[in-house]
């Protein structure tokens, strides 16, 4: 007999005789009423079981959280609440759940309890209600975008190249990245923690690498085997104060000269002293590495940063012998991908509109509310669309995922429109949200998305009240600076009070593929970029027009120090049939935290993986 799902059980028609239902127990009261959930809807239903023929033991063993076979009649229901009960006729305990160690108890749990038993959560129904409702924008992102006709194409998660020109991607290599001799060096007292220390290397030498490019170390390399033919990276990968005699009988003093005069170390030193990434992440690498070596009471001493590189400080940055990526996996540095756009672009120059959907990676050491390290992106791209068709695309998008969603979980966002109001009511006054859930998804739909310029936008930030009497956390001063979610909440919420897209942006602080506006006078150089803001929440959404002419993009390449050999394939469509073309990305986990108005986006996803947490 197959068994009913309870969401159509409690839809049905008419009261039914013997159904079969299956589910886990949510609770059991006065050993009669088992509430039963199948995960097919938020909602339970009552079981009545005559208890007065059932073996106490076997009442006993109906617990929270165990699962059962249950066959009976669908009946009307004697109490209220809902439309049918079932009559009990025969039941099977198909797996018990101790109640002394069973964690997911019919009681509130706190969020911080429910991420330490992710298996679990998805019991309560909050994360029953998140994860149905995760499933079906997942699927009305497909139906859109299929039935536009759009072609969805699988990109690589493994990389050579990065996308954003961040440099904060995962590495992945076959090498062993630390050596024997390293080990001896550094004197740990435990070695079986130096997977800690491990993570901390590997973001600070992929960052590195991506400054300085990886034909100069090539170079450095190459330099150094002409002093020595015993000198070896992994030698002298770390190296304390007092242990700089080991270099001394390797190179003499002129020597070392003749290498820091040298061309590619100079190179290399200029690129560095004009990198705000590197400083950036050098100094808060400085302050991890101190807090993990205290942590683990690690004899460990860093010299301070000198003012200028020198061979010792260099070898800091290099976890193995250069050549000795010819011997890995794939022959070259290859990364975990934080996007799949730069390949979907090669496809929408052949298909016209393609989309990707799929996981994406950042080795942010963000413990913010917003991050996560592992995380699904979809990103369309389309040949021939400019930024305003870009626009257009990406808002209707985002409508119909929304109403699709709304159309087809209204018990699941009922409920979490109910949760999100009962904890509103916990803050104080000023601090509520001026609409609820329900408001806020509805409120994005019949609003027009307003199209407002950077320079607009801050010129309004300026001299707006909270930046005026330096509420913002980052006050607004001149044009050209990066906006921080305080300001485009402001946008959103205070001042036009609807959802918001910010195009044209200043060239600096976006990424290298973004159309060059040539109207912009030089020090106010604007990109074809823009990005969504919407109540509660921020950016959503971020995209622009590519660049589409082979000559400025290959001297925006040349400006950041990206090596043209990397991205030789994505030049070819700029030399092969070049045209205008548009695409944008939208983080899912941002999507999903805003439709169900949760307020941390570890929630919104089945086992988040963020900084010292890759449980599960």
């Amino acid at each position: 007999m197959k068994h009913t799902k309870v969401k159509d059980l409690l839809n049905s028609a008419k009261p039914l005789d013997d159904v079969l239902v299956k589910g886990w127990v949510r609770t059991f009261r006065n050993n009669q009423f088992i509430a039963l959930n199948d995960g097919s809807t938020i909602n339970t239903i009552q079981c009545v079981v005559d208890f007065e023929n059932t073996p106490a033991e076997t009442l006993k063993r109906i617990t929270t959280g165990a699962a059962l076979s249950i066959k009976g009649n669908l009946i009307p229901s004697q109490g209220a609440g809902q439309k049918y009960e079932i009559q009990v006729k025969s039941f099977e305990i198909l797996g018990d759940s101790d109640p002394e160690k069973f964690p997911m108890q019919p009681k509130k749990h706190s969020l911080e309890f429910l991420r330490e038993n992710a298996h679990l959560r998805v019991r309560t129904n909050a994360f029953g209600a998140i994860m149905r409702v995760r499933s079906v924008l997942s699927f009305a992102i497909h139906q859109y975008f299929q039935e536009k006709g759009f072609v969805y194409v699988n990109t690589p998660i493994i990389t050579g190249s990065d996308a954003e020109g961040a440099g904060e991607m995962f590495h992945v290599t076959t090498l062993p990245i630390f050596h024997g001799k390293m080990f001896e060096k550094i004197d740990f007292e435990s070695k079986t923690n130096l997977s800690k220390f491990q993570g901390l290397i590997t973001q600070y030498i992929t960052n590195f690498k991506n400054i300085v490019g990886f034909e100069h170390l090539e170079s450095l390399n190459t330099l150094l085997n002409e002093f020595s033919e015993n000198i070896s990276f992994e030698d002298i990968l770390i190296l304390k104060p007092n242990q700089l005699q080991d270099l001394k009988f390797k190179f003499s003093k002129a020597q070392l000269n003749q290498i820091n005069n040298s061309d590619v170390f100079k190179k290399i030193v200029s690129k560095l002293d004009s990198s705000d990434s590197y400083n950036k992440v050098f100094n808060s690498l400085e302050r991890e590495i101190k807090f993990v070596c205290k942590q683990n009471n690690w004899n460990f001493k860093r010299k301070r940063k000198p003012k200028t590189i020198t061979l010792t400080t260099f070898a800091f940055f290099n976890s193995f012998d250069l050549n000795k990526q010819k011997e890995d996996f794939f022959g070259k540095e290859t990364n975990l991908t934080v996007s799949g756009q730069l390949e979907a672009e090669t496809y929408a120059m052949a298909l016209g509109q393609v989309y990707t959907f799929g996981p994406t990676f950042r080795a942010e050491n963000s413990n913010t509310s917003r991050h996560l390290a592992e995380f699904w992106m979809v990103e369309p791209e389309v040949a021939f669309n400019d930024l305003d068709a870009n626009m257009d695309l990406a808002e209707d998008f985002i409508q119909y995922v929304i109403k699709y969603a709304m159309d087809r979980c209204q018990d699941d966002l009922a409920f979490l429109n109910q949760r999100l109001a009962d904890e509103e009511k916990q803050k104080p006054t000023a601090e509520r949200s001026e609409m609820g859930l329900l408001e806020k998804l509805q409120f994005v739909l019949e609003n027009n998305f307003k199209r407002v310029s950077y320079t607009e936008a801050i010129d309004i930030l300026k001299n707006s009240k909270p930046n005026k009497n330096k509420k913002f956390n980052y006050i607004i001063e001149e044009w050209g600076a990066d906006l921080q979610s305080e300001h485009e909440r402001f946008l959103v919420e205070k001042h036009f009070k609807c959802p918001v897209i910010l195009y044209d942006y200043p060239a600096k602080i976006k990424a290298f593929y973004m159309r060059l506006n040539d109207d912009a006078p030089q020090n106010r150089q604007t990109v074809r970029a823009m990005d969504i803001l919407f109540p509660g929440i921020g950016e959503i959404v971020g995209g622009s027009q590519r660049e589409e002419r082979l000559d400025v993009l290959q001297q925006k390449i040349a400006d950041l120090g990206i090596d043209e050999k990397e991205l030789w394939w994505y030049l070819d469509t700029r030399r092969f049939g070049t045209a205008v073309h548009s695409g944008f990305g939208l983080g899912f986990e941002r999507l999903v935290l805003f439709v169900t108005g949760m307020g941390n986006i570890r929630d919104v996803i089945p086992f988040p993986r963020t900084p010292q947490n890759a449980e599960f």
